[in-house]
């Protein structure tokens, strides 16, 4: 029996969900399917520029899943930019930081900074 997913801790939803070319009809070369955990690993560690372990921390997760989610995102970055593909953000098993401190005692930069997350 396989063991369950651990829902992965968010702490923002990206504002934005649907990139792609401009010069393209919608939906012309297909979409690639991007999860909110899958954003949020790219957000960290290219954006906020935390380490893997740093990340993996903040979503409650394991280093190695953190690596795992990572690589697959980054392969549906490319595959939206190198094939002129849609990306779309949506979905995947995560739970949304609404608490100032997150399930390692940790502060999460959402609320380190003052800013709040508005839908």
């Amino acid at each position: 029996m396989a063991r369950p997913m651990k829902r992965r801790r968010v702490c923002h939803l990206p504002k934005i969900k649907r990139f792609g070319p401009l010069d393209l009809p919608t939906g012309a070369n297909g979409f690639v399917n991007m999860t909110v955990d899958e954003y949020e690993t790219i957000r960290l560690i290219d954006l906020e520029g935390l380490m893997q372990e740093e990340c993996a921390k903040q979503m409650s997760v394991a280093r190695s899943t953190v690596q795992g989610i990572y690589v697959e995102a980054r392969k549906k970055l490319a595959e939206s930019l190198v094939n002129g593909k849609i990306l779309l953000i949506d979905g995947g098993e995560y739970l949304l930081c609404d608490e100032f401190v997150n399930d390692c005692g940790r502060m999460c930069n959402r609320h380190r900074r003052g800013r709040r997350f508005e839908e």
